[in-house]
């Protein structure tokens, strides 16, 4: 259907990539595949992405040529990397188009190209895309809120042995809930990886502690430890489609929104 938006797809050939494609093929009442982006010299370029992937032509052929399939696009979904998303930012400004960011590993430098491509189109970023990720930085929120510094907070993850940045984005997600809880920059209060002799724990800091191996899709839990007694939060992912179906999701509820930057929450009414 020619009235659909027109959803391109960053970094085609990867896992969550190839999820996307195929979400966005299964519903074309609610949305077309407008383009299938790779990094310049990916061996699918030119290649019908379909057919890159094993299956049936589709007739999108895996470009590196951002620009062009931007042009004729209503969103970009981008789970790629920092550098790439930046440059996606700028270009679906141009576009007026619905920039969907599940990219992670993104530096204050990074934030601040996003934030001004968001004066002029909207963005969507969010270290997770999952509904029940999403209730669990909410529920960080509460409980922080809840409980003084005598509380410990302590962010562990756990993913597979591919993944190249820790704390993982949806870490540093809830990190952020639990410091703004506690009214405070989680820049002031967080602890980073421990090694060594580090010496006692800091009154109302926030640690982060990182897990890789295997095929682990995602485990986050925030532990609140006090005198006697801890409180585990805990959200286990088991397959990666739910990531797939929140940036879809995100991308369309995007349609209707006024240029600005949002997360998750927006798009879930949360």
């Amino acid at each position: 259907m020619a009235d659909v938006p027109g959803i391109v797809v960053a970094g085609a050939s990867g896992r969550m990539g190839q999820m996307l494609v195929r979400g966005v093929l299964a519903q074309p009442d609610r949305m077309r595949l407008a383009g299938a982006l790779e990094r310049p010299g990916h061996a699918w370029l030119g290649q019908d992405v379909g057919v890159a992937m094993g299956g049936a032509p589709v007739g999108v052929p895996v470009t590196d040529d951002a620009l062009e399939v931007m042009a004729r696009a209503q969103a970009i979904i981008d789970f790629t990397a920092p550098a790439a998303t930046v440059e996606f930012a700028a270009l679906a400004a141009q576009a007026r188009a619905v920039h969907v960011i599940g990219t992670t590993g993104l530096d204050r430098a990074h934030l601040d190209r996003i934030a001004a491509a968001a004066r002029h189109a909207v963005i969507v970023r969010a270290g997770n895309m999952s509904l029940g990720v999403n209730l669990l930085v909410g529920l960080t929120r509460r409980v922080a809120a809840a409980l003084d510094a005598d509380w410990d907070i302590e962010v562990v993850e756990a993913h597979h042995r591919m993944k190249v940045d820790a704390p993982s984005g949806t870490a540093l997600m809830l990190g952020e809930a639990a410091a703004q809880g506690r009214g405070a920059d989680l820049d002031r209060l967080r602890t980073p990886a421990r090694d060594g002799l580090t010496g006692a724990r800091a009154r109302g800091s926030i640690g982060f502690s990182a897990i890789r191996g295997g095929d682990i899709v995602g485990e986050h839990d925030v532990i609140f430890a006090g005198e006697g007694e801890r409180i585990v939060l805990r959200h286990i992912a088991t397959d990666r489609a739910i990531f797939a179906r929140g940036a879809l999701r995100a991308a369309l509820w995007g349609q209707t929104q006024k240029p600005g930057e949002y997360d998750m929450a927006d798009v879930l009414g949360l």
